[in-house]
């Protein structure tokens, strides 16, 4: 089998189980002449479960207009949201703040989130959480 000449990479954060093809989707993949429902449904399918979480898609474009997608896990900052209960951070980061983040907290979202992350060390993965808070107005223990 020959290898297929990538084209491009895409990627969009989308809503688990509930992705349309209103903006970014349609006309990030439209440019490149994807099918776009058949990418819709498929992501669909397969964050069916997530739903109401955002699940970034890492999309590869071949040349031939054919595609894969990996899932990611949802955002640091979106766990960090999730994990607080609220739907925002702080309007100013340093001066506001939005909540408070225990050490606990931070350790589970660095563990969670390990496997996109550019490190294997739980601990360099729990400052990459910190700075997230941190720059969305939210105090860290």
């Amino acid at each position: 089998m020959a290898v297929k000449k990538v084209k491009t990479i895409i990627k969009l954060n989308l809503p688990a189980g509930v992705a349309t093809a209103a903006p970014p989707v349609g006309p990030a993949l439209g440019q490149h002449g994807l099918p776009i429902m058949e990418f819709i449904k498929a992501y669909n399918e397969r964050t069916a479960k997530l739903k109401g979480e955002i699940i970034p898609a890492v999309i590869t474009v071949f040349e031939d207009r054919t595609f894969s997608f990996i899932t990611k896990l949802p955002p640091v900052a979106a766990m960090i949201l999730k994990t607080l209960g609220i739907e925002k951070g702080g309007g100013k980061p340093g001066k506001e703040s939005a909540g408070k983040l225990t050490k606990a907290q931070t350790e589970q979202i660095a563990k969670t989130k390990l496997p996109d992350l550019n490190t294997t060390d739980v601990k360099a993965a729990m400052k990459v959480v910190a700075g997230t808070a941190r720059s969305m107005g939210i105090q860290v223990e």
